[in-house]
């Protein structure tokens, strides 16, 4: 399996503060890899330099193919960015939505997408209401339409279910693994690490600016201590790994 997204070295400054001390990753075509770590670990910082809005300081870092310093055009065509909120425009339907982003893509035959992504989400029977009027659920598979708008071959998504209720968060988790089965390779960030659990292929784990495990759900849980046997025998959850990895980091 190709790769996807390459990662080297990767280093990145804020005045005196680093925030990134040496980053490595890999991430291979096709699959979902979730990007772990507390608040200020440095995944925002990751995201927009492999998106092409920040620029590395040290390191290198390629995304199909291209370096995302010397080629940002190319890495731009490439991908796609999903963050936190939803980018909708409320006043304009969801149809008018996918028209315009086709439109701005120079698309040929802008309405014909939009129909196509409306089916594709889910979303014919209110294509024709504002976005406003759209539930959480449906705002944010409505944003991951329009990022999907053109067939991006790699997507970003910045915690995606950052304030959707139970319901809505299951329904991008379908919306995830579907385009994980059509082949378009995901980068997801998340708090919820349930969510992690639950979609990615890989993780890994950012850590006071260094990735400090990477791998499997199945490989990191190899990393916890055997499972506590009492009546009946009790698997560690990710969060329980999570915590158990950055704990011993913090004590040395």
């Amino acid at each position: 399996m190709e790769t996807a997204i390459e990662v080297k070295g990767l280093r990145k400054s804020y005045k005196d503060t680093e925030v990134l001390k040496g980053v490595d990753f890999k991430v291979k075509q096709g699959e979902i890899f979730a990007l772990l770590g507390s608040n200020g670990a440095g995944k925002t910082t990751i995201v927009k330099i492999l998106t092409t809005l920040l620029k590395p300081g040290e390191g290198t870092a390629n995304v199909n193919g291209f370096d995302v310093a010397s080629h940002p055009e190319k890495v731009r065509h490439a991908i796609s960015l999903t963050g936190q909120f939803a980018a909708v425009d409320e006043i304009l339907t969801g149809r008018e939505n996918l028209i315009m982003i086709a439109k701005l893509r120079h698309l040929t035959n802008p309405r014909q997408v939009a129909d196509n992504m409306l089916e594709r989400f889910g979303l014919t029977d209110a294509a024709d209401r504002k976005a406003a009027t759209y539930s959480g659920g449906m705002r944010r598979r409505l944003d991951i339409a329009l990022s999907l708008v053109g067939n991006p071959q790699i997507i970003f998504l910045d915690e995606p279910t950052t304030g959707l209720d139970p319901e809505a968060r299951i329904e991008v988790w379908k919306t995830v693994k579907e385009l994980s089965d059509g082949g378009t390779t995901i980068f997801l960030t998340t708090q919820y690490l349930d969510e992690a659990e639950q979609l990615a292929d890989r993780i890994a784990i950012l850590h006071e600016g260094r990735i400090i495990t990477d791998g499997t759900l199945a490989e990191l849980k190899k990393l916890f201590p055997p499972a506590k046997v009492e009546y009946v025998e009790k698997q560690p959850s990710l969060e329980e790994i999570f915590l158990a990895i950055v704990g011993k980091k913090e004590d040395k």
